[in-house]
């Protein structure tokens, strides 16, 4: 482990971090180690100016946030050129940047805030750039919200409504059911024609209780799963239990963080796996309840459990056997 440490603390020295704010005609970049800041135009000609300029200070990560789909050019050419790309949530940096002190917000100080916060918390390493992952996640992710807009409808069904409102939603959901279809089938060929995909996909639905949706969910929002460990695949989702303690008071802990819609998707499978579809799971839930947990605390500690699990055997390359995950 010593060994390891040392290793990781000289990979983290040898890195140069560019923190980058996108903006839709901007971009502004900050290198801390450096004190290096430039705005670059968002064209072909502000690109190569980008990587001349990267390149000029041996940049060797370049970090941005998730914004609206800006940041996707800008990434595919630093792939390109050969620096590792990862993609931050928002949230995270700024909650970083409040508890810096740092309360002023513009797209240079965004770009420093973003450098500092991918300097201090590396735990979660860049993925190889993978354009089938990413036009998987655009397809579960327009699934996911017509998904949404189903069920909003579906709910509006319930209270009393004119014909004429009734009939509207009626054709609505029955298109809706048509599209998602059509997503669906998208989904499920480019799952069985993409080998890596179809490899944990065979993994995941082994698991009693998850099934192609979740499967494609956790392929496309979750490629770290079987890379990282367990308590990082935990935060990734958002299901780590967090301190609040202060002084002789012990607070609750909470989960915070994490991708938010796999988390919703990955709840309601566990919903069924918990009280339903897994003998391993539902023991477990059931003994959180008998100890008092509420029903919700215990759902979020068989979601912790569930993907850690799914870690482990992708990891390992196995499918599910239950000897192998005794209720703990």
């Amino acid at each position: 482990r010593t060994e390891q440490g040392r290793e990781w603390m000289m990979a983290q020295n040898d890195r140069v971090v560019v923190g980058i704010d996108v903006a839709k005609n901007k971009m502004d970049a900050c290198i801390r180690a450096t004190s290096q800041r430039r705005t670059f135009e968002s064209s072909a000609q502000g690109r190569r100016q980008l990587i001349s300029w990267l390149r000029k200070h041996k940049a060797t990560t370049a970090v941005m946030e998730a914004s609206g789909g800006y940041e996707r050019d800008w990434a595919k050419v630093l792939r390109e050129a050969g620096l590792e790309v990862r993609i931050v949530d928002p949230k995270r940096v700024r909650s970083f940047a409040r508890s810096a002190g740092r309360l002023a917000k513009n797209d240079a100080i965004d770009a420093e805030m973003i450098a500092w916060f991918a300097e201090t918390f590396g735990e979660a390493p860049a993925q190889a750039y993978d354009a089938d992952r990413e036009q998987l996640l655009y397809i579960v992710n327009a699934r996911q919200a017509l998904v949404d807009v189903q069920t909003e409808l579906q709910n509006r069904n319930e209270h009393s409504l004119p014909d004429v409102v009734q009939k509207v939603q009626a054709r609505l959901l029955k298109r809706i059911a048509l599209e998602l279809a059509k997503l669906e089938a998208a989904i499920a060929a480019m799952i069985s024609a993409t080998a890596h995909f179809a490899e944990l996909a065979e993994i995941i639905e082994s698991v009693p209780g998850l099934g192609k949706g979740t499967s494609a969910g956790l392929i496309a929002a979750m490629p770290e799963l079987g890379q990282v460990s367990n308590k990082v695949a935990a935060a990734l989702l958002g299901v780590a239990p967090y301190d609040d303690d202060s002084g002789k008071r012990r607070g609750e802990r909470q989960i915070k963080g994490g991708r938010r819609k796999v988390r919703n998707l990955f709840y309601m499978a566990c919903l069924g796996a918990a009280t339903l579809h897994n003998p391993v799971l539902k023991a477990f839930y059931r003994r959180l309840i008998a100890k008092g947990k509420e029903k919700k605390v215990a759902l979020v500690a068989c979601m912790r459990k569930l993907i850690v699990i799914l870690n482990i055997m992708i990891g390992r390359g196995e499918k599910w056997d239950a000897s192998r995950y005794p209720v703990g």
